[in-house]
């Protein structure tokens, strides 16, 4: 009998890629890459409007990753499935990362070069963009406002409106450790959740609970999970206002707001803000 380790299998032999198609590419059946490749119509000549017209697109695909992620997450809370709900948030916080990578090709924009193409795409502002507006509803910054704005457009102001009336990510984060056994107060957990998210003094108490326990606990886990989010959601609008004033100053925005004030404001808070209260009430 031998004891000895066993000879290496033989390596296979390579397959060739598949080079004849009787119609697309499988992947192209899949990923439908020629349709994303006709999307970017630049409308002057300008040599950077490319790179600013492709990176909002990608952004928009990671927005819309980010809102699926959340929503998972959100049903597993539902659910009480802790696991399906931190794993959901993993994949998000990844996501997020790659977003905020994303503002590199145009992160040095000059003034001269942005007004090469600004006046281009006249009232056209990342304000105005849908999904966004579903990935800050999920995070409970709601606002009616903004889900009339879109009105004229049915089937985008349906699903706002749907979304505007449906309990954020952080609410049914809140719903869940009151199954657990923690202390979140009935007006909290009956509130309208069409309202925007307010921080609220009883809830930075129980996060503070938590935070003084155990580290390896669940609702520990799950803390950190989420600041992690905020953490990277913050980065995002700093990035974003740090571009904008790189690129125009304090010039008004293009879609009617205040243009640099607008961002600075945004910059400032937090959302989960009882998460974050709470580390100073320790």
């Amino acid at each position: 009998m031998n004891d000895g380790p066993s000879a290496p299998a033989e390596p296979a032999e390579d397959t060739p890629p598949t080079l004849s198609f009787s119609g697309a590419s499988p992947y192209e059946e899949y990923v439908h890459a020629s349709v994303l490749n006709t999307l970017q119509q630049p409308l002057t000549e300008a040599a950077d409007e490319m790179g600013f017209l492709v990176t909002t697109q990608v952004m928009e695909l990671w927005f819309t990753l980010i809102v699926h992620e959340w929503r998972t997450a959100r049903e597993a809370f539902v659910k009480d499935d802790l696991p399906a709900a931190l794993d959901a948030l993993t994949r998000s916080r990844r996501a997020l990362s790659a977003l905020n990578d994303s503002w590199q090709p145009i992160a040095a924009l000059t003034p001269l070069q942005f007004e090469g193409f600004r006046a281009a795409f006249g009232r056209a502002s990342g304000f105005q963009s849908a999904m966004h507006r579903h990935l800050e509803f999920l995070l409970g910054e709601k606002s009616e406002d903004l889900v009339h704005a879109h009105r004229g457009d049915p089937a985008v102001h349906e699903a706002l409106r749907d979304a505007h009336r449906e309990a954020s990510l952080y609410d049914e984060v809140l719903g869940f450790l009151h199954r657990q056994g923690l202390p979140v107060p009935a007006h909290v957990r009956e509130r309208d959740v069409s309202l925007a998210h307010t921080c609220d003094p009883a809830v930075v108490e129980l996060w503070r609970g938590v935070y003084a326990g155990s580290p390896y606990e669940a609702p520990a886990q799950l803390a950190e999970a989420l600041a992690d989010i905020a953490e990277l959601v913050a980065r995002w609008r700093f990035d974003h206002l740090m571009v904008v004033r790189r690129a125009m100053g304090a010039k008004p925005g293009s879609g009617g707001t205040s243009g640099l004030a607008y961002l600075e404001q945004r910059a400032r808070r937090m959302v989960f803000p009882e998460l974050w209260d709470a580390r100073g009430a320790l």
